[in-house]
């Protein structure tokens, strides 16, 4: 059957549940299993997960009443410990799920057990590792017990409550692990105190310790009819505790992982504590009987069992049993609980209840709002609505509370109860605007990026709730200004909410309007928070034309080298940027290396344009200086103005001349060594006098007559210099010192004597290409002819000496043709001796064979009975037609055509000759004769110029294959092809 209330529901589980062996006495669960305690000694056991009952006999055979005093199952079901009263004394039995007779304790005998201590986190079906026991004479035990062994492996005392000897009605143990080492927590209670004992290392260890060493407890006087101690569990481990106590129901959280010290000196391990006094329940009785789920005590009153809720501390329920109509039980006698299926279960005499809990957490949102744990709350809501309540309850209290901040906060997460205009006005009407921002703040945090245009309104309307902030405390420190920063704005508070609002922008700059947003700012007059909106929505120019108007150079720079600032900016910028500050504009183009200096020039020309002092570093040369010899710069408008610049940067020549004897195409493949334009050049150090840069440009345009021209009117020395460049032009060269040589006569006058023996020594100067024959006419008529005595006696000299050189060249003529009729007359008798069984090298025959194949055929006549033959310098001996072939074959095809048409011409001259033997006239003959020759001599130097065994015609064959291309059929001929399956293959034997 169901109760009544709404938390905890009530089932009939079984009805005449000790099956004839008497009544019910005590009752354990655990992983749906149920043991029963009945008065004559059996136990009972139901397995429901498995649909399986049966009864074990802890009798020994003795009749009459021997109830089962207590009976404890651990947690997984399998280990069972089951205490029995008999008029011999006591015995404590041990039983397993799968043994079908328990075991005595023998050690335990006469030893009444109220509770046992299961160790929950390492206990296994097999084996029960340590389990503590509870006694009636304040005792405690160590057993442990393997399924196996059928026996107890060893059972130690523990602990004797001597200081205020008690009965142990009630034992609780945890562990958990600390490096290598085990730490137990000992929980034990008596009808008036509480013990808790831990420490490291084997239990009988951790309870040695205490022999030195006081014990902590907590002492509760007061009577009570049954003193228990429960844990509530939650995957394996406790959670929280309820002692049983006469003064009332002592509970409280349990937190093993964060220990405080206790005044006793252990480790307390128990947070949040308190206790329920009985008085609150209503009820003149005191419970029999206590279990704990995770958010109320089922208490048994008399025969009633009721549902308080734990932290409300109020009855929430009664449970409804429905008892046998022919029973004469007096109501329920006892709880237990399955902490591992999440049961309870009540009985009395003859029956079992099962008292589930199908969702007792569905309002302990309420309970925790109506004592203010908001954060508990919270945690219990199931539903949006349920937290909007809780979050609403939280603000409201604030509000009351005048904490206008932290209701801001809360209010923001309400979404449904309250609209957002009521919560803003509520803030509005009391004029609290900094709770206000923070609400609105709050609320954006809470919104989801589909609710753009509520985003975008909400963040403007905080925009300007900061800027008003900030005129205000511009206000408060300065009525009078209103300017950015006044003397009184730099406090903290000031600081801080400029911060915060820079922060703000950051964050929101993608949401906020940007036409809007920088509209506000401007009518607030906050420049330096309008150029860093600009600058966070990449707004470069307006920053960049802010920073030059404050004539912050640095500042301006850094911006435009941020990586996405285009490089058009650069160029718009920088006439303003190099007239404030040259060098570091300088150094900023000269470290971008994306910046093309042609669109540069209008602010270089500017900055030309303005005059500076001499010893000013000229920022603007440094960098077409940079353009040009770091960055290869091409572009004739650079070099020019580069030229321009190196004229008018300073008085004398030295930098322009330095900048016109750059090479600056120097080492490219048919490149200009210069990329200005020379005519531009000219035209403007013409027009500047700046005459030896025109010397220099007129030379590089080969311009060599001009150069030398025009220097001799500003150095003779720079003269002659441009006169000795030409090099290739000897004519032109000396044409140049010429007019050298009649500048510096006639700057001299050339009358005295001095002055002529100046000119006699600038021939020297020369090397040679002057004589005194060349200048003498640029002297006057009536000059003496002493005077050139020696350069003529000079000159005469050398005549002398070129024509005896000539004579020397023309003997050595001579004789050089002496020799070559000689060697012409020793070639004509040059012979060479050919032995009698010399072969010939192509075909192996003799060479001295006569007629057959190897007779000429055309080309070479017989020399008597025998073949025509070669017979080269190194031995090697060739018939002429097998070396004609072997020379057609291996040579390419032009060359055999060749060949081959020398050939063809022989023959038919050959043939006419013979032809027109008897009628042609002697020239005829002698003309035929000649041109036959003439084409065997042409045929024997294309066969016949070097060897072709050991000359070139060898050494190409190297790279030739072995095998031609159009010998692949022969090749393919020689392949091994597999044999086909119907071939027989015939055995072969061999016999020696």
């Amino acid at each position: 059957m169901n109760a009544g209330g709404h938390v905890f529901s009530v089932d009939l589980l079984e009805r005449n549940g000790a099956k004839g062996h008497g009544l019910i006495t005590c009752m354990a669960a655990g992983n749906d299993v149920i043991l029963i305690g009945t008065s004559k000694g059996w136990l009972i056991r139901h397995d429901f997960g498995v649909g399986d009952s049966y009864d074990v006999d802890l009798s020994g055979g003795r009749g009459g009443e021997q109830p089962v005093h207590r009976v404890f199952v651990d947690p997984g079901g399998s280990h069972c410990i089951a205490n029995v009263l008999h008029s011999g004394g006591t015995e404590t039995y041990y039983t397993h799920a799968k043994w079908a007779r328990p075991r005595v304790l023998s050690r335990l005998k006469g030893l009444v057990v109220n509770a046992v201590a299961w160790n929950r986190q390492q206990i296994t079906e097999s084996s029960t590792r340590e389990v503590i026991l509870g006694t009636e004479n304040g005792q405690m035990y160590e057993i442990s017990v393997d399924e196996v062994d059928k026996k107890e492996k060893y059972i130690k005392f523990l602990f004797e409550l001597t200081e205020l000897p008690e009965a142990i009605m009630g034992l609780q143990m945890e562990t958990a692990s600390v490096g290598n080492a085990m730490r137990y927590y000992v929980m034990a209670v008596t009808p008036t105190r509480l013990y808790s004992f831990t420490g490291i290392g084997a239990l009988d260890t951790v309870f040695a310790s205490y022999s030195d060493r006081a014990v902590h407890f907590m002492e509760l006087p007061g009577e009570i009819p049954n003193s228990e101690l429960h844990f509530f569990i939650m995957q394996r481990r406790a959670k929280h505790f309820a002692w049983l106590s006469g003064a009332g129901i002592y509970h409280g959280e349990l937190n093993f992982g964060a220990q405080h010290s206790s005044s006793g000196g252990d480790e307390n391990f128990v947070e949040n504590k308190g206790l329920l006094n009985y008085e609150k329940l209503g009820e003149a009785m005191k419970p029999r009987s206590l279990a704990v789920s995770e958010y109320h005590f089922l208490l048994l009153i008399g025969e009633k069992v009721k549902v308080v809720n734990r932290i409300s501390q109020q009855i929430v329920e009664e449970l409804k049993f429905d008892h046998a109509p022919d029973s004469v039980s007096k109501g329920i006698i006892g709880l237990c609980s399955d902490a591992t299926a999440g049961l309870f279960y009540a009985y009395d005499d003859s029956s079992v209840f099962q008292v589930s809990t199908p969702d007792e957490g569905r309002d302990m949102w309420k309970v925790y709002l109506d004592t203010k744990e908001y954060a508990a709350a919270l945690a219990s809501c199931r539903s949006p609505l349920q937290r909007d309540q809780v979050y609403l309850m939280q603000a409201d209290d604030a509000f009351s509370s005048k904490e206008y901040f932290r209701a801001a906060s809360f209010y923001a997460k309400v979404n449904y109860i309250l609209s957002f205009e009521e919560i803003s006005l509520k803030f509005i009407n009391i004029s609290e605007q900094d709770a206000l921002r923070t609400y609105l703040l709050r609320k954006l945090d809470n919104l989801t990026r589909d609710d753009k245009c509520q985003i975008t309104m909400i963040s403007t309307w905080i925009t300007e709730l900061y800027l008003d902030k900030i005129n205000r405390l511009l206000l408060e420190d300065d009525p009078i200004s209103l300017g950015n920063a006044p003397l009184g704005s730099s406090n903290a508070e000031y600081q801080s909410i400029i911060k915060e609002f820079r922060a703000f922008l950051s964050d929101s700059k993608d949401v906020l309007d940007e036409a809007t947003t920088m509209k506000l700012l401007e009518s607030y007059g906050r420049v330096e928070e309008l150029v860093f909106f600009a600058s966070l929505k990449e707004q470069h120019e307006i920053v960049i034309h802010h920073y030059i108007q404050q004539g912050e150079t640095k500042k301006a720079l850094e911006v435009l080298r941020r990586p996405n600032v285009h490089v058009d900016l650069q160029y718009k910028f920088a006439p303003d940027l190099i007239m404030l500050d040259a060098y570091e504009t300088v150094e900023s183009w000269m470290t971008t290396n994306k910046l093309n200096p042609r669109k540069l020039i209008p602010a270089m020309m500017r900055y030309t344009s303005e005059p500076h002092a001499k010893n000013e570093t000229h920022e603007v040369i440094k960098y077409l200086e940079y353009s040009v010899h770091h960055l290869h710069n091409e572009d004739p408008g650079i070099h020019n103005l580069l030229f321009l610049v190196c004229k008018t940067g300073s008085e004398d020549d030295s930098a322009l001349l330095r900048f016109l004897q750059c090479k600056f195409g120097k080492g490219q493949v048919d490149g200009p060594e210069f990329f200005y334009d020379p005519k531009y050049a000219l035209r403007l150090c013409l027009k500047e006098k700046r005459m030896r840069a025109c010397v220099h440009i007129y030379s590089m345009m080969s311009m060599h007559e001009e150069a030398v021209a025009l220097a001799l009117q500003v150095d003779p020395e720079l003269a002659m210099a441009e006169a000795d460049k030409v090099e290739d032009d000897e004519d032109l060269r000396k044409k140049l010192w010429l007019m050298v040589a009649k500048h510096v006569i006639q700057l001299e006058k050339g009358i005295k004597r001095e002055n002529i023996r100046k000119a006699i020594a600038f021939l020297k100067e020369t090397d040679g290409l002057l004589k005194i024959e060349d200048i003498l006419p640029f002297f006057p008529d009536f000059a003496l002819i002493d005077d050139f005595k020696e350069a003529i006696c000079s000159s005469l000299a050398d005549y002398n000496k070129q024509i005896e050189l000539l004579k020397q060249e023309m003997n050595d003529a001579t004789r050089g043709a002496d020799n070559i009729r000689s060697d012409i007359t020793a070639l004509a008798q040059r012979y060479a001796v050919v032995e009698r069984d010399e072969e010939c090298g192509v075909c192996k025959r003799k060479i001295l064979s006569t007629g057959g194949a190897h007779q000429m055929r055309r080309g070479y006549l017989p020399v008597g009975p025998m073949t025509p033959f070669y017979v080269f310098p190194c031995g090697h001996s060739f018939h002429a037609q097998c070396l004609i072939t072997h020379v057609t074959q291996c040579s390419s095809q032009s060359q055999a055509e060749q060949i081959l048409e020398l050939q063809k011409q022989i023959s038919l001259l050959d043939g006419k000759v013979t032809k027109d033997a008897g009628t042609s006239t002697s020239g005829d003959s002698i003309a035929s004769t000649i041109s036959a020759n003439n084409l065997r001599s042409q045929l024997d130097e294309a066969v016949a110029s070097e060897c072709p065994f050991c000359g070139e015609l060898m050494i190409r064959d190297i790279s030739k294959p072995f095998i031609l291309p159009e010998e692949s059929e022969l090749i393919a001929s020689w392949q091994i092809k597999p044999q086909l399956a119907t071939q027989k293959i015939l055995p072969m034997s061999m016999s020696i």
